[in-house]
């Protein structure tokens, strides 16, 4: 269950760079990558948005939610591991 949860966050979060980093760039939105990477990431970084402003052009809220799934993997691997 421990490794689950740790692939799961590493996945998450390898996920939310990619799209930060692929938001750089023109790519069509019927792109299979980014829209495999849309439908894993916006359910976790929608909700942010709504909660975490804009900083000028900066969307923060893929740094936010790297930190929160951060914060969850430490608190359910304490659990797990109890």
């Amino acid at each position: 269950m421990l490794n689950f949860v740790n692939i799961l966050v590493q996945v998450l979060v390898i996920a939310i760079i990619a799209r930060a980093l692929l938001s750089w760039f023109n790519l069509r939105p019927d792109n299979p990558l980014v829209r495999a990477l849309y439908d894993v990431t916006e359910p976790i970084l929608s909700p942010l948005r709504r909660i975490i402003p804009r900083v000028g052009m900066l969307d923060i809220s893929p740094i936010v939610a790297i930190l929160l799934l951060q914060a969850l993997q430490q608190v359910l691997t304490s659990v797990i591991v109890r």
